[in-house]
């Protein structure tokens, strides 16, 4: 299972820890994942996604419909690469 939002394709990023000494080890950024469930009223059928939630305040704001259309979800038509 890997950590990719399936929507806009943000995946963890690499930094590193600083310590006060100034010592610098790698690190990990994970994004913030959740796997949600959302009706499509065209389709009359419910989709799984794993998105960040960035993206949920965006279908919360413009609708689930809108967004795919956005970012061109398979279920539009145009498969995400």
């Amino acid at each position: 299972m890997s950590k990719v939002c399936e929507l806009t394709g943000k995946r963890a990023m690499i930094g590193n820890r600083v310590s006060h000494a100034n010592n610098k080890n790698k690190r990990r950024f994970n994004i913030n994942l959740c796997k949600k469930r959302f009706f499509l009223t065209k389709e009359k059928k419910w989709i799984t996604l794993k998105i960040c939630t960035s993206v949920i305040k965006l279908i919360n704001k413009i609708g689930i419909e809108n967004t795919l259309k956005r970012f061109k979800y398979k279920y539009y038509g145009k498969e995400r690469k």
